[in-house]
């Protein structure tokens, strides 16, 4: 097989599967490291050996490389392949089918570790309709997070990746896909979106979270959270208590505020209450998840990915909605991709609901 798609494949399994970054990273950049090489050269170098003194190459990467040069399926990618072939949640799985997309995503130009093509790959391998990709706003400057001038650039390397698929699609088959242009951005203090009006009306999805000062009283918090979501460009709020219950960074309690009064605000407003599917997050926490169901809150089950491995975590999110009793019709990224644009409005407000 190619060599590439071993080593990126690989990658994703281990992703999926929640492995060290260091371990997931050695198959990017090796990876990275042949791509540019012609097969011919490629498969001279592994032969040889000499692919072994190449920067970012290991042992356990080379006899990957050699093995998918030998034209076999890397013995390592099999034991992968197999170990995870199981589902990662035990229930949701018809609201998991339901999900066309995901609304929530981040490429390495902010936070996230891949590029926008390989985030691209996974999401169409997984079958998704169409995948948003939402990095950071600038406020959030230990992500990367991008000014207005990093932004328009960007959405014409979405607009370049669009138009790739549907050459690719119209040539060769197989089903459509649309990478959205979005942002998550960040409801500053004051209750102000991080980016101007006019940016955010180019985008197609706004995602607006809460990122600092989580520790403020309930009645600021609330000022706050209420000022993001009557934002005519906000579609959908971010992990809204912004707590984390386990991972690397530690765990952190959840904010507080008036859940009645913003989640009232969401419906109001026509904004999706998101189902972070991240383990580390599960936010909103069950009591909240019900409080927004009986509220009538439309719903957005989303990876928040960092990677394309990641992309797969919207099974935790379709397994929480499940057993929180979310109504698959009220699930925004259930809906095909032309009464989701109607709904976030596309730069002219937001549209009518369901």
């Amino acid at each position: 097989m190619d060599a590439v798609a071993a080593l990126n494949e690989i990658a994703f399994w281990l992703e999926r599967g929640r492995a060290a970054t260091f371990k997931v990273q050695a198959f990017r950049k090796a990876a990275a490291t042949i791509e540019a090489l012609a097969p011919e050269e490629l498969e001279a170098r592994a032969r040889d050996g000499r692919l072994k003194s190449m920067k970012g190459i290991g042992d356990r990467t080379y006899t990957v490389i050699r093995q998918a040069v030998d034209g076999a399926v890397p013995d390592y990618l099999a034991e992968l392949r197999a170990r995870t072939a199981e589902p990662l949640a035990a229930n949701g799985h018809s609201i998991s089918a339901a999900l066309r997309g995901d609304l929530h995503s981040h490429s390495n130009w902010s936070d996230g570790g891949s590029p926008i093509p390989l985030m691209v790959d996974a999401a169409r391998v997984l079958g998704r309709e169409y995948l948003a990709l939402t990095d950071h706003s600038p406020n959030l400057t230990i992500a990367n997070g991008l000014t207005a001038e990093r932004l328009t650039a960007q959405l014409t390397e979405v607009e370049k990746i669009n138009a790739a698929v549907a050459r690719e699609v119209k040539n060769d088959g197989g089903t459509d896909f649309r990478l959205l242009a979005g942002i998550e951005v960040d409801i500053l203090e004051n209750g102000e979106l991080d980016q101007s009006p006019e940016m955010l009306a180019r985008l197609d999805i706004v995602v607006a979270s809460v990122h600092s000062k989580l520790r403020a009283d309930r009645g600021t918090m609330t000022k706050r959270m209420l000022g993001g979501i009557t934002a005519p460009e906000t579609n959908v709020l971010g992990h809204c208590t912004g707590r984390l219950v386990e991972g690397s960074r530690g765990t952190r309690p959840q904010s507080e505020f008036d859940a009645a009064a913003v989640f009232a605000a969401c419906v109001e407003n026509n904004v999706a209450v998101e189902i972070n599917s991240r383990p580390e997050r599960q936010d909103p926490p069950d009591n909240l998840l019900q409080q927004a169901v009986e509220a009538g809150c439309l719903f957005s089950i989303d990876s928040d990915a960092h990677a394309p491995g990641q992309l797969d975590f919207l099974q935790y999110g379709a397994e929480r909605a499940e057993l929180n009793g979310v109504p698959v019709e009220r699930i925004v990224n259930t809906w095909p991709l032309d009464r989701l644009l109607e709904w976030a409005g596309k730069g002219a407000g937001k549209g009518a609901a369901g």
